[in-house]
């Protein structure tokens, strides 16, 4: 009877104590995640204590969550990659232990975790996340922290689209307790623009080893690029295309993409955040796919425009030229010292000139009909990252550049350049004298994308059934 009871008891409780095997080992290390901390630290002003939340969940349907995406900040900043949970950093040492840091977390349950998959729990987030000091989440309600006595309390922007639950564990009882804690009734912007200040000024610069991420997330995104334009054609669909992307991403180990893909044909290749993908064929008109990989949290965002039947026409690759020109203008200012905002005023210079020679527009304030959006934006944990737009270029930050012209149907312009939509987006390293194109794997001129375009991909010979 007993060891019948105790393997009963063993096949309820397995999967809380196995751990799980052949995961990736090119994860961010804790040492990473504590110097960031540290760095964070750093910059918090005397006697002040800073507090990260986690993201909430999201309801995908009914009872079903999405997938969960956590709080980049978060992550950044301890590695935990779970909901309900919240971060406590001080600037100098606290209480007889002298800790600067204590974690909250989802507390472990055998009964969830068959569910809803493992969770670290405290003693996961002392020795794969390196804390010291670590509680569930229900123990934060009665945690000694006195928010009166600190100069400054430090928060993000309290997250307002949460769930309220009873549960004494879950983000809204946190956020709750938080808030009764602090004496928080509506949020202090100077709090929130502080935390921002400091999370922009570390995340702008990448590290060397954010760097490795990046090259790989951007990179792999370029094979899948190229390889749209081996395999597509004329009766390829949007979302076909879209599934190659991702495919390939997954293939090369990456979680999934950084941000809803765009791949619009013709028409829809003009709305700057078309995500329907769902046009049933490209015919005979250019793709404009907007597609990066998330590896490991790090988004890339490459953008080629391509001819379905792998050929420009005269009009196509007119507007193509212009776009790759304002890119390659734009790439000989990206260096130490540029000042952010004269990236998009050198693209859009050329733009216009380019837009005046052909007769698409006359005077040159009219170029934000066809180029509506700005030139560039930072890349990393977010797909439009954290960082001082109105700084300077500094070392090892990482922008896009992506010019784009988009003429729609019934534009005040010659027909023949109607449904003309064309993005070019790179993912730029900035270095000391000069920048490193991450993306430059996946070709940007007309004539070499014409080129790869006649070679032959392995999904053009993928056969299946009719249904």
């Amino acid at each position: 009877m007993k060891q019948f009871l105790f393997l009963f008891v063993f096949a309820l409780t397995a999967p809380f104590v196995q751990s799980q095997e052949n995961l990736p080992t090119d994860y961010l290390t804790k040492e990473f995640h504590q110097g960031r901390r540290e760095a964070f630290r750093a910059l918090m002003p005397a006697n002040s204590v800073a507090v990260v939340f986690s993201y909430p969940e999201k309801v995908f349907s009914k009872d079903i969550n999405y997938n969960y995406h956590p709080n980049p900040d978060m992550y950044y900043l301890t590695g935990y990659k779970e909901p309900d949970a919240i971060l406590v950093l001080f600037k100098e040492p606290q209480g007889t232990e002298k800790y600067n840091e204590v974690l909250f977390v989802r507390e472990r349950n055998a009964s969830r975790e068959t569910w809803t998959g493992r969770r670290l729990g405290i003693e996961g987030a002392k020795s794969k996340l390196g804390f010291t000091t670590v509680y569930n989440g229900k123990d934060f309600n009665a945690f000694a922290i006195d928010f009166a006595k600190f100069d400054k309390v430090i928060y993000d922007e309290i997250p307002t689209d949460v769930a309220e639950n009873n549960s004494p564990d879950n983000l809204y009882a946190l956020l709750k307790s938080f808030k009764s804690k602090a004496g928080i009734t509506t949020a202090n912007e100077a709090s929130t623009d502080l935390f921002d200040k400091i999370t922009n000024s570390l995340r702008e610069i990448k590290t060397p080893e954010e760097l490795v991420l990046m090259r790989k997330t951007v990179k792999l995104s370029c094979v899948a690029h190229n390889e749209v334009m081996k395999a597509v054609g004329p009766d390829m669909s949007e979302n076909e295309a879209d599934g190659i992307h991702a495919y390939i991403h997954r293939h090369y180990g990456a979680e999934g993409e950084g941000y809803p893909p765009i791949v619009g044909a013709g028409a829809n290749g003009c709305i700057l955040h078309y995500g329907d993908n769902n046009a049933t064929k490209i015919d005979n008109q250019l793709l404009l796919m907007d597609v990066g990989s998330e590896y490991h949290g790090y988004s890339a965002d490459v953008t080629r425009t391509i001819p379905a039947n792998g050929k420009f026409t005269e009009e196509q690759k007119a507007i193509y030229q212009i776009v790759y020109d304002a890119q390659e203008e734009v790439f000989k200012i990206c260096k130490e010292g540029t000042p952010i905002q004269d990236l998009n005023k050198k693209a859009k210079e050329v733009i216009t000139a380019g837009l005046i020679k052909l007769g698409i527009i006359t005077d040159p304030k009219d170029v934000r009909i066809y180029y509506p959006h700005g030139c560039s934006h930072f890349l990393g944990l977010d797909v439009h990252d954290k960082g001082n737009y109105m700084g300077t270029l500094k070392e090892n930050m990482i922008l896009t550049v992506e010019p784009g012209i988009y003429i729609p149907a019934n534009s005040k312009c010659d027909k023949k350049w109607w449904n003309i939509g064309v993005r070019i987006e790179d993912d730029i390293l900035m270095l000391k004298d000069s920048y490193e194109n991450l993306s430059a794997d996946s070709p940007r001129k007309w004539q070499d994308i014409e080129a790869l375009a006649k070679q032959k991909s392995t999904f053009n010979d993928m056969k299946f059934p009719k249904i």
